[in-house]
């Protein structure tokens, strides 16, 4: 496989066997066996060419050598110890490259902003609904922009008619009677 991955190109019996034996005496029918067990494993595809076959890689020896690690990840009983044993075999320069994998796999990452945005006293984002009398500007309350009338601190606007509405129109009064209201309770205040 490693020549017919450093070639990247179909190649015969013949070509493989001649470079072989530039390091070592080798035999035809033994590299002619390999490819062989390679074409029935599917690593290497092939293609008749007048009496022999052209060979050629599947895939890049890359994705040869993940599917291995992967292979033998998948049938590890526990994956992160493998992955800790093998992380710790690793020489540094391996460490490198698996950390710029990962940059590659995971992409760009989103930079974080430099500042917190503005939320001075908003709480919400839906601004529709929001009740601006409560947030605090550092500005007098002028009353309602719309209206022109004043704006009354804790009353709702209704929408449609653009008049204010105290909360009293929907919580019962709890306050004190007074003496015009119920001329009893005066009488207890000042003491007869």
């Amino acid at each position: 496989m490693t020549r017919v991955w450093k070639w990247n190109r179909p190649v015969t019996v013949r070509e493989v066997l001649e470079d072989l034996q530039q390091e070592r005496s080798i035999a035809y029918t033994t590299v002619m066996t390999v490819l062989d067990n390679l074409h029935q494993k599917g690593w290497v595809r092939r293609e008749a060419e007048g009496r022999a076959y052209r060979y050629e890689a599947v895939s890049t020896r890359a994705a040869y050598a993940a599917a291995l690690m992967n292979d033998a990840w998948s049938q590890s009983d526990n994956p992160a110890a493998a992955l800790v044993a093998f992380f710790g075999m690793m020489s540094d320069e391996q460490r490198h490259a698996l950390r710029d994998a990962v940059r590659i796999v995971q992409g760009p990452e989103t930079p974080e902003p430099t500042e917190p945005p503005d939320t001075r006293g908003v709480t919400s984002t839906d601004t529709s609904s929001t009740d601006t009398s409560s947030v605090d500007t550092g500005r007098p309350d002028t009353g309602s922009a719309d209206t022109g009338r004043p704006h009354t601190r804790g009353a709702d606007t209704d929408p449609d008619t653009a008049t204010p509405h105290t909360r009293a129109d929907t919580v019962p009064d709890t306050r004190p009677d007074t003496a015009d209201e119920n001329p009893a309770s005066a009488q207890e205040s000042d003491g007869r």
